[in-house]
Order: structure tokens, then C-alpha cells, then sequence
């Protein structure tokens, strides 16, 4: 298994930040945060893009990695480092198609099938999740370290916890797996 392309990754929505998105990210990446990662499902590709090009200059500015979720055509417009994908979203075979070798590919895990499959369709990373409860995407019930631990230990490729991580959670995020948050992050003061 290869180590995480990152060790924290930010999930920024701007509709869940208490203060300024670009403060809250400042903030962020002062704390450890090394890539983010935006994700505005209610945005349209053109609000996205205008919000997503001043997220890039100030992640350049930062040194840090964008990411863009969902929209292969924003990510490839604001030539963002990579794109990630969620299951029931464009085919992670056919973003690679698209994106080619320069751009990473992400892709959203739910269970140890996925994660295992997921090498065969030249991805960068996988997301797995929600290792616990988040109200975030509406999960009542994580699937636990212990689900995670075995993902980690399967994955061909590195992998990123993503679910309900909250600072008393993060001890039981096993060595060698990145993470990702969003309301923890979003949230800060």
C-alpha cells in the first residue's frame, strides 16, 4: 500500500462554514490541513467555477492541493489537482479517460468490495466512510474503525477516512490512512 497523497484533507461546503470559507480554510490549513477538497452539490457548474477560482488562487497562495468533487469539467477549467467521484457519479474509469495521468483521481468507498476494486479503475486514492456517525451527508451510524482498519488493510491504493472525524475521534484512525473532514473544520471559530 502506497502512503496518503495527504495526511488532511479539507471537504469545504461554503453553506456549512460559521465564518468566511476563505478565513475558515486560512484557519484550516494553519491546523495541518494539506489539500482541500471543494464540495458544493447545490452550485451550478458556473457558480462553481467562479467560486472554485478564487478558492485556487488562495490554495496556490497556500501551496496546498484542490481538489474538486463531482464536476470533471470544473476541475479540468480551474486546472485543480484532482477531481473525486462518488459512487453513483461519472464512472472513475471514465474520469481517468478524461483527466489523464496528470490530474488525480478520487473515489468515494463504502465497503471492502469497493475499496478492493477500485485499484482497476486507476485511481489515486479512495475515500472510505463514514467510519462513524455524521450528520454532514446524514449518517446515523458509522461503519467503525475496526471496518476501516480492515479497508486500510486491503486497499491497493492509499486511503482517506472520511465520516464523522472529530478530534476525540482521531485516535482511532489507524497509521498509514490519511483523513478528511468537513463540519470539524467548518465549524472552527
Amino acid at each position: 500500500m502506497r502512503p496518503p497523497l495527504f495526511r488532511r484533507c479539507f471537504v469545504l461546503t461554503q453553506s456549512l462554514c460559521q465564518k468566511d470559507p476563505r478565513e475558515v480554510v486560512q484557519h484550516a490549513v494553519d491546523l495541518g490541513v494539506d489539500c482541500v477538497q471543494l464540495r458544493e452539490k447545490e452550485m451550478t457548474s458556473a457558480e462553481m467555477f467562479t467560486w472554485g477560482k478564487e478558492l485556487k488562487a488562495l490554495t496556490d497562495q497556500l501551496r496546498i492541493p484542490l481538489v474538486i468533487n463531482d464536476n470533471v469539467e470544473v476541475a479540468q477549467a480551474l486546472c485543480a489537482r484532482g477531481v473525486h467521484v462518488g459512487q453513483d457519479d461519472m464512472h472513475a474509469d471514465d474520469v481517468r479517460k478524461l483527466v489523464g495521468l496528470e490530474m488525480w483521481v478520487g473515489l468515494s468507498t463504502h465497503n471492502l468490495d469497493q475499496v478492493d476494486e477500485a485499484a482497476e479503475f486507476g485511481v489515486d486514492y479512495v475515500g472510505f466512510g463514514p467510519v462513524f456517525a455524521t450528520e454532514t451527508k446524514g449518517y446515523s451510524q458509522g461503519l467503525g474503525p475496526e471496518y476501516l482498519a480492515a479497508a486500510l488493510a486491503i486497499a491497493r491504493v492509499p486511503l482517506v477516512a472520511i465520516g464523522g472525524i472529530q478530534e476525540e475521534t482521531l485516535r482511532f484512525i489507524p497509521d498509514g490512512c490519511g483523513i478528511a473532514q468537513s463540519s470539524a473544520l467548518c465549524g472552527l471559530e
